[in-house]
């Protein structure tokens, strides 16, 4: 299923303060079928995101941990999500989930760094724990926000990217979340 993706945005609206803040910004994602790549791309143009983290999944509908053989299917659909992710402008990470295959993300990434799940990374003095499941976290108390995705479940100063598509403002550390397209 494709989705009108601008008429989406324009009915749904992005947050005010989203569009109008001069603070830094992170965009986090997560578990993302392919047919959200259009809404990606759109949410990229108008937000503007300085740093895009991805927590895995890359090619959600795509469940090679079960079924190997999709192997070139995947590629080709994550070289797709990859040139989206990395003409952006933004900076990205990626942390590589259960159904992603990391050598080929590596051969195909140009510009983005893949993290190691339960790695802390620093963005503008904003200490970030990365993971695709949650179980690989265990965070020290001085990390600002955890970034994941993988299931449903919520852990105190979580962000789940299977949820929302989560904005992080850099300078006032606020969170503003934007749904996903029903049907994805």
């Amino acid at each position: 299923m494709r989705l009108n993706l601008p008429s989406f945005l324009r009915r749904r609206g992005l947050p005010k303060e989203l569009l109008e803040s001069g603070e830094a910004r992170i965009m986090h994602i997560s578990d993302t079928p392919d047919n959200t790549y259009p809404f990606i791309l759109n949410l990229i143009e108008k937000s503007r995101p300085d740093y895009i983290i991805h927590t895995g999944d890359l090619v959600d509908n795509i469940k090679l941990e079960r079924k190997p053989e999709l192997k070139e299917r995947y590629a080709e659909r994550v070289k797709e999500l990859l040139d989206i992710l990395e003409n952006s402008g933004a900076e990205v990470y990626i942390v590589p989930g259960n159904e992603d295959n990391e050598d080929v993300l590596k051969k195909l990434v140009r510009k983005a760094r893949i993290i190691k799940p339960g790695e802390i990374i620093e963005i503008n003095n904003v200490k970030l724990a990365l993971a695709h499941d949650p179980n690989q976290l265990n965070p020290p108390k001085d990390v600002d926000f955890i970034l994941y995705g993988h299931n449903f479940r919520t852990l105190r100063r979580g962000l789940n990217g299977v949820l929302n598509v989560n904005f992080i403002l850099l300078g006032s550390k606020k969170v503003i979340k934007v749904k996903y397209p029903d049907g994805t």
